[in-house]
């Protein structure tokens, strides 16, 4: 049988309008019926629907070619079967070929090689490092622990017992699938008597139970780059899962996690801090000492200066490692205190203020 992918996804019954019990006059009449309604000479733009009408009736019209249909239908396991009167799908059931994947893959591929059954990568693996602000500025070289499997070191990934070695499955003869027939279709699945492997383990290493991985605790030194930011991830390639089959190992994800610093925030490469100054100094200006990561710097506030105006120290920022990337800067945030508790001669002297100024600013 010759099945057509379209058979899949179409429902020539319903297409055609006609129970699956109609007889080969009824299948006609409905087709000619049809057909007259959507050809493209009367009906311009109709063809699509023309054509699909025409592959119904190719099929429902020929005995042979309907009889296989209808078996075909019946045989899939991944397919309603065919309803009666209109013979839609079950509700809520829409299936298309496209998503059958990896399930119906091998549906016309017998013999087919597992995938599994060749050299694997490991597993990636994940992991997070807490550090300090002022560390994630100025990187460091510090060590992390890795949860996960190892490599056996007994047997050396391999499974099997010293002074043995992995044989090629009997069943599979090393493709690691074998082929179950279901009616109409062969399916490929992964061999039972290996898993999948392609290869069996008589005498398994004592140390894994076969398996060719143990359980492991492992401390690894890393180099957390200048600049890193809160989030960021740090790949470290092969030092994730082990491979299987001859396998690279796969690959390790760290995830960075910045603590919060009392005098900084960050903004890209820009550092953001506060600095406090009183009326008179705002008024006047005023020169300022504000912290810096290693030391402090002078800044002038020029006279008049408003609450929430920014003062920048080009260069003072954060200048990542690696990279040919000017530092960034260091953004202050002037912050004006007006005082809430004052004595009867500082109010009678900003009462005298604000008689003498513009009433309106």
């Amino acid at each position: 049988m010759s099945a057509n992918s379209e058979w899949y996804e179409k429902d020539y019954y319903s297409i055609l309008g006609v129970d699956k019990s109609a007889s080969e006059k009824d299948i006609r009449n409905a087709y000619r019926k049809l057909a007259k309604a959507y050809h493209p000479d009367a009906h311009p733009g109709s063809e699509e629907k023309f054509k699909e009408l025409s592959s119904a009736y190719e099929v429902l019209g020929d005995a042979k070619r309907r009889s296989e249909y209808d078996s075909f239908k019946d045989q899939s396991p991944f397919m309603p079967r065919t309803g009666g009167g209109g013979g839609g799908s079950e509700p809520g059931f829409n299936f298309k070929v496209e998503d059958l994947g990896d399930v119906f893959g091998g549906l016309f591929n017998k013999g087919r090689r597992n995938p599994t059954a060749g050299p694997q990568r490991g597993s990636d693996v994940d992991t997070s490092l807490s550090i300090t602000f002022i560390e994630s500025i100025e990187g460091l070289t510090t060590s992390v622990n890795v949860i996960g499997e190892a490599q056996c070191r007994t047997c050396h990934g391999t499974g099997a017992a010293p002074g043995s070695s992995p044989v090629v499955c009997a069943r599979c003869q090393g493709s690691g699938s074998v082929n179950e027939n279901q009616g109409f279709f062969s399916f490929s699945q992964p061999c039972p008597a290996c898993g999948g492997r392609g290869l069996r383990v008589d005498l398994p290493c004592n140390s894994c139970q076969g398996t060719g991985t143990v359980p492991s605790n492992r401390k690894l030194n890393v180099r957390i780059p200048a600049g890193v930011e809160d989030g960021q991830r740090i790949r470290l390639k092969q030092k994730g899962g082990p491979g299987r089959n001859g396998g690279p190992s796969g690959d390790l994800y760290i995830t960075i996690k910045v603590g919060a610093d009392p005098r900084f925030s960050r903004r890209g490469n820009d550092l953001v801090t506060t600095s406090k100054i009183s009326f008179p100094q705002a008024t006047l200006g005023t020169d300022i000492v504000v912290p810096t990561l290693r030391s402090s710097v002078k800044l002038r506030v020029p006279a008049g200066t408003k609450s929430g105006q920014v003062l920048r120290a080009k260069g003072y920022g954060v200048a990542p490692s690696g990279r040919r990337i000017t530092p960034g800067d260091l953004l202050v945030t002037i912050e004006i205190v007006i005082p809430k508790n004052l004595s009867d001669e500082q109010r009678k002297l900003v009462e005298e203020l604000a008689r003498i100024l513009p009433k309106e600013v």
